[in-house]
C-alpha cells in the first residue's frame, strides 16, 4: 500500500481505490500504479473514511457500490464535504436504481466489472480534468457571489447612514470609508457591523 502523504511534492495524480475484494483491489491498484498513478486502497467504507479524515485527499476516488457493510455511495457525502472530490463508480450491480442514485450523487463515471484498463485510463484522465475545471468554475462563482454579497452589504450600510444622518449617498459612502480608515477596519467589516447592529456605532458624532 502506497501512502499518498509521502508524495506531496509529486505531480502524479493520486487515486483512492475502494473495494471489498482483496484480490481485485490488489490487481487493480497495481495496474493503476503501473499506469503512473499514486494509489491508496481501502477494503471498506470505514477504512476509506479513516484515510480521508487523516488528510489523504486524492484527485479521484474509484468506488465499489456493493460493499458488505452497505451501499458504497455512503462515502460520497464525505467526498462532498472535502471539496467535491470526483468519483467513478465500479460494480457488478446492473440495477437501474443504483445507476440513477450514483448519477444523482454526482458520479462522473460508471464502470462494470471486469474492468478494461485500456478504456479506464483515458476515462480517469477525462474525469480528473473535468473535475479540475468544475472546481475552478465553483471558485469563480463563489468569488462572484461574495462580491455581490459585499456590494449589497455596503449599500445597506450606506442606506442606514443616509437615513440616520440625513446624508446623500455620496456623503454616506465617504463617511463609511473614512470611519473604516480611522478605525483600521476593512470596509466590508464595518459595513457588516452596521447592518448587523442596525446602529451607526457613533459614526460621525463629534465631527
Amino acid at each position: 500500500m502506497k501512502n499518498l502523504n509521502k508524495h506531496i511534492a509529486n505531480a502524479m495524480k493520486s487515486i483512492l481505490l475502494v473495494d471489498n475484494n482483496p484480490s481485485f483491489l490488489a490487481t487493480f491498484a497495481d495496474g493503476l500504479a503501473n499506469a503512473g498513478y499514486l494509489v491508496e486502497t481501502a477494503e471498506s467504507i470505514e477504512e476509506a473514511e479513516a484515510l480521508l479524515l487523516a488528510d489523504v485527499i486524492p484527485d479521484l476516488v474509484i468506488l465499489e457500490v456493493c460493499m458488505p457493510e452497505g451501499n458504497g455511495l455512503a462515502l460520497t457525502k464525505r467526498l462532498e464535504e472535502l471539496g467535491n472530490i470526483p468519483f467513478i463508480v465500479i460494480t457488478n450491480c446492473t440495477e437501474q436504481k443504483v445507476i440513477d442514485q450514483a448519477n444523482a450523487l454526482g458520479a462522473m463515471g460508471y464502470l462494470f466489472k471486469p474492468i478494461c484498463f485500456t478504456k479506464l485510463i483515458p476515462q480517469i484522465e477525462i474525469v480528473i480534468s473535468r473535475a479540475s475545471e468544475l472546481n475552478s468554475l465553483r471558485k469563480s462563482e463563489q468569488i462572484l457571489q461574495n462580491l455581490i454579497k459585499n456590494e449589497r452589504t455596503v449599500s445597506l450600510a450606506v442606506g442606514i447612514l443616509m437615513d440616520q444622518h440625513r446624508l446623500s449617498t455620496k456623503a454616506a459612502l465617504e463617511m463609511l470609508r473614512k470611519t473604516a480608515r480611522d478605525q483600521n477596519l476593512k470596509l466590508i467589516a464595518l459595513a457588516t457591523s452596521i447592518v448587523d447592529s442596525r446602529e451607526t456605532l457613533n459614526i460621525g458624532k463629534g465631527d
